[in-house]
């Protein structure tokens, strides 16, 4: 009796625990919210790019003065009122307007930073153009080791190497794809071939891409050939990412030629459509001209490689034994390994999507690290109060899913919305994962549930908090009077997922028909593991076998 009493009274404390706790969460959201509309009004913003005016600016509330005067050794200093400003503080309404601030490129001033009139950029500043070679050498390791290592821990042990191995190959691969052809489809330009559908083949083999002089439309201030490493670094992460539907079960040949088939057919479309400014006075990309906003490939890479590997694992089919027997992650530590350095590189993938060194990417680097660190805060807790126990994994995948969902906001967006942000991706990306798992759905790694619906939320709160005070070529969202960016950005994301899901199955099944039995391993290979089966060589020597 007095056991069942005490199991009573330690469930009334669990629940009060978490009642607490969600409490907590909600009354942050709020107040970010409250904080992050109300710094857009203090300034005078909504709906406007406008300079906002002296007079029109709402009048803090102050409270009377308690006490008398202050007396120190040498001063005497009269009571002070402690005033409530419209955003959070009183010092809200002294913010900076982006619109009058002035950077300084090659000792010539740009207002606003990063634009210019001019057909090509004004020259090379050497600033802009050391942050953007840190910035793609950030990036660079997120593929062979962010998500490598990742990848590389949540799989078995017998496969460990091989997933490992494809994701170093994938950017070996794609850096190839891309000088010859790839980048000249994505971001040459427009072909004419349905407006702004994709490029044409004007800069194949990078031809008139300049080492010494800007691109006409793309990062005025860096040398063209900077700006085409930078984004050969996103290139090659996005088919990494989709390793995750088809881990421990494709053959190594198949892999390989699905890599260059997807890249050419998903990403260099999706990406056209969203990033293609119009080089040479062509019809910029449909989405683009649409206003869609993708600051840093919310869209154009998770949500094509989160759905790819959703199909990819419809496909293919389960694996030898899911749902029979534990596929536990053989090791944890490469999991937080791989997610440290995919947080690392991240700093690199959001502020350089800036193009220069200034005041953008400063909001897009905090936006990446508060809504990374909100997000792998919250998926603990609610791991937590589903199993009752903290998950470093789930701490790791709710990390991913803030980068991923801040990706497409992180230019465009508050902090105080980007705290949002982190709740709502944790949120959506834990129950997309337990749905998955109940649908038994043997997307290996994930990847549709933290990357491809981490990406659409990321795309449909930006169209909720963008605004013009934080980036003044954004436009403002629907919480500051403008509900069509919200619709705008739904529509690109539901054409990445569209194009994505439909064309990735069309390569799978032209690839499996022209294949000697089929892209899938034999089940005697699945069973012994691709490394030795695929790869012949192991991870581990046989003394640290386990």
């Amino acid at each position: 009796m007095s056991l069942s009493i005490f199991a009573r009274q330690k469930s009334a404390i669990l629940i009060h625990k978490w009642a607490v706790v969600f409490l907590a969460a909600v009354i942050t959201v709020g107040a970010s919210g409250i904080f992050a509309i109300g710094e857009h009004h203090a300034l005078g913003q909504a709906g406007t790019k406008a300079a906002p005016l002296a007079g029109a600016l709402p009048q803090p509330y102050c409270f009377p003065p308690f006490g008398g005067a202050f007396k120190s050794k040498n001063h005497t200093l009269a009571p002070i009122p402690y005033c409530i400003g419209v955003g959070h503080f009183s010092p809200i309404l002294k913010l900076p307007n982006p619109v009058n601030t002035s950077e300084y490129h090659c000792a010539k001033p740009q207002t606003p930073p990063g634009n210019t009139t001019a057909p090509y950029g004004p020259c090379i500043d050497p600033g802009d153009t050391t942050f953007m070679y840190a910035a793609a050498s950030f990036v660079m390791i997120m593929t062979p080791g962010g998500v490598g290592f990742l990848y590389g821990g949540m799989t078995r042990r017998k496969n460990a190497l091989t997933v490992i191995l494809q994701n170093f190959l994938v950017y070996a691969i794609v850096s190839v794809q891309w000088v010859v052809y790839g980048y000249s489809l994505m971001f040459g330009p427009d072909s004419g071939f349905g407006p702004g559908f994709i490029g044409n083949f004007a800069w194949v083999g990078l031809n008139n891409v300049f080492h010494n002089a800007p691109a006409d439309v793309y990062a005025p201030s860096i040398p063209h050939l900077a700006y085409v490493m930078f984004q050969l670094m996103f290139a090659a992460i996005t088919p990494a990412l989709a390793i995750a539907g088809y881990a421990d079960r494709l053959k190594m040949s198949a892999f390989l030629i699905h890599v260059v088939l997807w890249t050419t057919f998903v990403y260099d479309f999706a990406g056209h459509w969203n990033w293609s400014l119009g080089s040479m006075g062509t019809h910029p990309g449909w989405l683009n001209a649409m206003g869609a906003e993708d600051f840093a490939g919310g869209t154009v890479i998770h949500i094509t490689s989160g759905f790819a590997g959703l199909v990819t694992a419809m496909f293919l089919g389960r694996r030898l034994g899911y749902g029979k027997a534990p596929f536990e992650p053989h090791s944890i530590p490469l999991v937080l390994l791989g997610t440290t350095l995919l947080w690392y590189g991240w700093f690199g993938f959001n502020p350089g999507s800036a193009g220069f060194a200034g005041f953008l990417e400063t909001q897009a680097f905090q936006n990446t690290n508060i809504a990374t660190a909100v997000a792998a805060i919250w998926w603990m807790f609610l791991s937590w109060a589903h199993t009752g126990k903290t998950s470093a994994v789930g701490a790791c995948s709710g990390a991913v899913a803030g980068l991923v969902a801040i990706t497409p906001a992180s230019g465009y967006i508050g902090t105080y919305a980007s705290i949002i942000m982190g709740f709502a991706c944790a949120t959506v990306c834990f129950y997309c994962l337990i749905l998955k798992n109940r649908r038994r759905v043997d997307d290996a790694l994930d990847t549709w549930a933290v990357h491809g619906m981490g990406g659409v939320c990321g795309a449909l709160v930006t169209g909720l908090f963008s605004e013009t005070r934080v980036n003044p070529a954004a436009n403002n969202g629907a919480f500051f009077g403008n509900p069509n960016q919200l619709l705008v950005n739904a529509i690109g994301a539901s054409s990445a997922v569209a194009w994505s899901f439909g064309i990735t199955y069309l390569i799978w099944r032209i690839q499996d028909a022209i294949w000697p039995g089929g892209v899938r391993v034999t089940p005697r290979e699945e069973e012994i593991g691709l490394d030795i089966a695929q790869v012949g060589e192991r991870a581990y020597s046989s003394e640290f076998a386990g």
